[in-house]
């Protein structure tokens, strides 16, 4: 008896403090500072907008008929694919930066249209890239096509892949183009499709414009995606693109080595100088090989290197037997190439 009134004693007891304590607890919970907890909801998804078109839409100074619903729903497209292709189109905003003082007098000094330069943009996205036709570089050309209009291209050295060069022989293509077809948009696309091809589909359907054309679905999206690409990369904040001014890529500053005979080690050449072999790939794209065989010493090579590299590196390296070189000013405009002694059935083959 006396055991059973111990234990209900102890039970009680164990009540007692487990009431105490917990008591204690919530009054601390309840007289703390509380969270403010506002009636303003956080999306839950992503905000989309649309665009209006542009009234004065242009591609190289000729109007876009936006009063057509067909060509403003093509157009529409575009803008609207591009905008939301944010990983591809920041880049390509960051790169235009460095990339565009560059095409821009090729394009001036050659005649042609600045609008020109959303061509390299959405052929490349402005860079070296290899399609699986094998076109090659900022204006993806052909090994063929780029020969015809004077680049070199063999095992050691491509200059498909020199944005320059490369941009000289897109100049002379699009200016026989715009001799033969008559206006810059139609020029526009028929780097896409060739100028025969173009030309032939203009006969066949009567008409004078690419905006009349009924075409494969690349070439007639082909304009639209430039004129889209004109539109955000001018006008970048309006398609919520707002990218600092130290986020975008800036021209590194190089200096530019003459080469008049072959270096049979393009490793050993960049140790010379300072540098590793990858930033001398890395700034001349077009040596393709550990080698560079010079076969015209009147005029060489010119191989750009870090402003960095001393005179003094570069000066002991002109004695040595293996190669001369001397260094010279980075020109701000390339050495015109020769006119390809072709005709316009080289425009026949599309310069991809």
């Amino acid at each position: 008896m006396k055991e059973r009134q111990n234990l209900l004693l102890g039970s009680v007891i164990i009540v007692l403090i487990s009431y105490i304590f917990y008591d204690s607890y919530f009054r601390e919970q309840v007289n703390a500072p509380q969270k403010v907890i506002t009636s303003e909801k956080k999306p839950t998804h992503l905000e989309v907008y649309t665009f209006d078109i542009p009234e004065d839409l242009n591609f190289a100074g000729e109007p876009v008929p936006t009063e057509n619903p067909d060509i403003r729903e093509r157009f529409d497209r575009e803008v609207h694919v591009n905008t939301y292709w944010h990983s591809s189109t920041v880049f390509m905003i960051k790169r235009a930066n460095r990339w565009f003082p560059i095409i821009e007098p090729i394009l001036q000094k050659n005649g042609i249209p600045e609008d020109f330069k959303y061509l390299a943009v959405i052929e490349s996205s402005l860079t070296n890239v290899v399609s699986p036709k094998k076109a090659v570089g900022f204006w993806q050309l052909l090994g063929g096509t780029a020969k015809e209009w004077g680049l070199e291209v063999n095992n050691e050295v491509d200059e498909r892949y020199h944005p320059a060069k490369s941009a000289e022989v897109a100049c002379k293509y699009i200016k026989k183009a715009y001799k033969r077809l008559g206006n810059w948009t139609s020029a526009a696309a028929s780097y896409n499709m060739g100028v025969y091809g173009l030309s032939k589909r203009l006969k066949e359907q009567k008409v004078d414009s690419y905006y009349d054309l009924l075409l494969n679905h690349e070439t007639s999206r082909y304009v639209f995606r430039a004129l889209a690409l004109k539109e955000i990369m001018e006008n970048p904040e309006h398609y919520g693109y707002k990218i600092p001014e130290e986020h975008l890529y800036h021209d590194i500053p190089l200096k530019e080595i003459v080469v008049t005979r072959t270096i049979p080690n393009l490793v050993d050449f960049s140790n010379s100088l300072g540098i590793n072999y990858k930033t001398l790939k890395l700034y001349n794209p077009w040596l393709r090989k550990n080698r560079l065989t010079v076969r015209n010493k009147r005029s060489g090579y010119v191989i750009s290197v870090p402003e960095s590299v001393s005179e003094e590196l570069i000066a002991r390296f002109q004695n040595k037997k293996t190669g001369r070189v001397s260094a010279v000013a980075r020109s701000d405009e390339e050495e015109s190439l020769s006119e390809s002694p072709k005709d316009l059935q080289s425009l026949n083959t599309r310069p991809e």
